[in-house]
């Protein structure tokens, strides 16, 4: 079990899934406060995320191949079969038999005896129909096989999953967790193939990326400087980022207590990319927390900017203060939501506005595990009444040939393209001089999806 009195991975991984309701909170903030337990932190942060996020494909294989439902078998249990199946499916390296022995001990641990034969017989019934624990996708038969990556799968014996020409939708669905009504959209406006590719990056795990904080470093030298630590990492390819390859705490990494980067992916970096911040200017991070565009706004014209961070949540707001504390950041300056009109009327009105807004996190589901649960249609319209609301307030801030950027870490169209032409529409002052939408992505540098858009104001003559 680990040495001395600490737990291993899976004990502390079943007790985080036993205290999770994905739907109503987080399984991050539970499993922050266990994580000190174990000293296997990062396989049981897999463990729980990857049993969370393939919950749903997990679940149909337990139904199927134990003939037994989910919702017969009691709770303490089925978290037990879940994070066994999940290595078994999703983590081909991991024997077999060590996963049962495993899960029979944790059974034992907190059910007594009786218990551990039927968990026992569960994940062997499993076993037994599982024909290959990893085989190329495109030699596999697609309705016995539970895609991992986006080139292997775990095949089974016999078919189980939607049939995939007839129906694409379901089979979709089932295979990588995902509420139907979202994957029909996708495939609407995506089609099958890009379809698809949103649903590996959904499912993936996702790398860790670090922006360099270009007050304090260059990419080279923090590569090296990690290097030397013996951190095996890579420069994306326009240099502006980092990615690490080995797993480490970040606060361990080096150069994070002495501010020289900020943890990022790629695609939520874009954003602020193509406003193209410019010393001297004023601008307004209205959505700031936790900061980590805010921090991007600030390094981006060398800390020449004028900048007023607020947030409507005060307890995250202080993340954006400690996050400027850390990177040395002097430009900024954080105000609580309910002093902003009498500092926009002693500052502004603003060279850009930064509006990066609450959202569904479609774009974002791999990190973001409990989206998958908690995103629906009606979710999606009052998220963009918000949006819009936001969008209308950051126009009233700016001056004639101000800019907005406008993002989000969603890919629906409703919260992004749709939503920016309604803008459009009912304020002619304004016009679109760019705008982007990414896919999330699980191949070579991987990344997360999202959509930023850049509206401008025109001269106040028009």
């Amino acid at each position: 079990m680990g040495d001395g009195k600490l737990k291993s991975a899976r004990t502390v991984a079943i007790e985080v899934l036993n205290r999770c309701d994905p739907r109503s909170n987080y399984a991050g903030s539970i499993l922050d406060r266990v994580l000190h337990e174990t000293s296997q932190r990062q396989r049981a942060t897999d463990l729980v995320f990857g049993t969370l996020r393939n919950r749903g494909a997990i679940d149909v294989v337990i139904s199927t191949f134990s003939g037994r439902p989910v919702e017969r078998i009691q709770g303490r249990l089925l978290n037990i079969i879940r994070v066994g199946v999940y290595e078994l499916l999703y983590s081909p390296a991991t024997e077999a038999y060590a996963i049962v022995n495993e899960a029979v001990e944790s059974t034992k641990a907190v059910a007594g005896d009786r218990q551990t034969g039927f968990v026992n017989a569960v994940l062997r019934q499993v076993i037994r129909h599982i024909g290959n624990r990893q085989v190329p996708l495109l030699q596999a038969n697609a309705e016995r096989t539970v895609p991992q990556t986006p080139s292997t799968g775990c095949e089974f014996d016999t078919g189980f999953l939607p049939d995939r020409e007839a129906c694409p939708m379901e089979c979709l669905s089932t295979a990588f967790s995902l509420p139907g009504w979202l994957v029909a959209g996708w495939l609407d406006e995506f089609g099958e193939e890009s379809t698809r590719r949103i649903c590996f990056a959904s499912n993936r795990r996702p790398s860790i990326y670090i922006r360099p904080n270009r007050l304090r470093t260059t990419t080279a030298a923090l590569t090296e400087k990690l290097g030397q630590a013996g951190i095996d990492s890579e420069a994306s390819t326009d240099d502006s980022m980092i990615r690490i390859r080995s797993p480490r705490e970040l606060v361990q990494l080096p150069g994070f207590a002495e501010g020289e980067f900020t943890v990022q992916d790629i695609t939520a970096s874009q954003a602020v990319a193509m406003l193209d911040p410019q010393p001297g200017w004023t601008m307004l991070d209205l959505c700031a927390a936790p900061g980590t565009k805010t921090t991007q706004l600030a390094e981006a014209p060398g800390d020449s900017a004028t900048i007023i961070a607020t947030d409507i949540d005060s307890r995250r707001l202080e993340m954006v203060k400690e996050n400027i504390a850390r990177l040395g950041i002097k430009s900024v300056r954080t105000v609580p939501y309910e002093n902003l009109q009498s500092i926009t009327a002693e500052v502004g009105p603003f060279d850009a506005v930064l509006l990066d807004v609450p959202c569904s996190n479609t774009g974002v589901l791999a990190k973001r595990v409990e989206a998958r649960y908690r995103v629906s249609p009606e979710a999606i319209r009052a998220l963009v009444k918000i949006q819009a609301e936001l969008l209308g307030t950051a126009a009233l801030m700016l001056k004639p040939h101000g800019k907005i950027c406008y993002s989000t870490c969603s890919i629906q169209k409703a919260e992004n393209s749709e939503l920016v032409r309604d803008f459009l529409k009912e304020n002619p002052a304004f016009e679109l001089e760019s705008e982007d939408l990414t896919l999330p992505l699980a191949e070579s540098l991987d990344h997360d999806g999202g959509y930023a858009a850049i509206l401008v104001k025109r001269t106040t003559d028009h």
